[in-house]
């Protein structure tokens, strides 16, 4: 079952997150029907969500990663919750690569390209918190551990991984991030570099089976570490009739009566998770009552 691992170590000078997302990852793969590198890319970016979401303590809080590049897959979009529920899609969800030179991973940096990486911050206050960055790598963990360095100034390690089946499938997918908080002694920060140097990548620790759980005993090993709570996460779209309805009130009257003149019925997808929406004409007209 996908969840979210949260801990603190060293007496709270350092916060840490672990998840598992192989379900929530299969999930947004078929909704949006992905190729293997899009998949991936997608997978970090959903991990991400979730574990950042959960930062976040306000109920009616929304997180939103967006990230823009030059690639071909042109971008992706994630919104979470603070309570581990995500959501999200690529720009194009049907790239094909070959793998990158040397060590034969899917290339999601080189599908990404050169671009930006956008997080708002929506916590029920007269306006959001934005931070935009430049991306590092494209590789989605990099860009996100330059991003809490330069925006919120929190030294940072982010680590994200997917890993499919021959068959196309999300056979693992997880990751972590640990946050260096005010105070911490510098024997402390050498000790964690020394845990962070063992770890080769995520997707090596997926595929050894490891557990969030075990993923923070490896990254905090020898520093005290305390799990404070455990949260599931999960692929769930808010969309529904009545979001539909708001969006097509939203084009105005004009494109509204232009929908009905034409007297056909009309399909609505839903970015987030590809669900179809068929609005009649007569629905139409009602809207137009309004």
């Amino acid at each position: 079952m996908d969840h979210i691992v949260r801990a603190t170590a060293d007496n709270e000078h350092i916060r840490a997150f672990a998840a598992t997302t192989k379900d929530l990852t299969e999930t947004a793969r078929k909704s949006h029907n992905t190729s293997p590198v899009v998949t991936a890319a997608l997978g970090r970016l959903l991990t991400a969500g979730a574990m950042m979401g959960i930062m976040m303590k306000g109920d009616e809080d929304v997180l939103t990663l967006s990230i823009r590049g030059e690639g071909a897959m042109q971008g992706l979009t994630v919104t979470a919750d603070s309570k581990g529920n995500v959501k999200g899609y690529p720009l194009e969800p049907l790239v094909l690569l070959p793998p990158r030179e040397g060590d034969h991973k899917l290339d999601v940096g080189g599908a990404i390209g050169r671009g930006t990486l956008r997080v708002i911050k929506d916590l029920g206050l007269k306006e959001p918190y934005i931070g935009e960055v430049d991306l590092v790598t494209g590789e989605i963990a990099d860009d996100l551990t330059y991003y809490f360095a330069q925006s919120e100034q929190i030294p940072s390690t982010v680590g994200l991984g997917v890993l499919m089946n021959k068959n196309n499938t999300v056979a693992a997918a997880g990751g972590f991030i640990v946050q260096l908080m005010p105070g911490v002694a510098d024997p402390v920060i050498d000790a964690l570099e020394a845990n962070l140097k063992k770890v080769t990548s995520v997707t090596e620790l997926l595929a050894q089976g490891k557990t969030p759980e075990e993923m923070l005993e490896l990254l905090l090993d020898g520093l005290g570490m305390t799990v404070l709570d455990t949260s599931p996460a999960a692929f769930k779209c808010d969309c529904s009739p009545a979001r539909i309805e708001r969006a097509l009130l939203a084009a105005g009257r004009e494109e509204l009566q232009h929908m009905v003149e034409e007297g056909r019925e009309i399909e609505m997808v839903c970015s987030f998770c590809g669900k179809k929406y068929i609005v009649s004409v007569d629905e139409l007209k009602k809207l137009l009552r309004y």
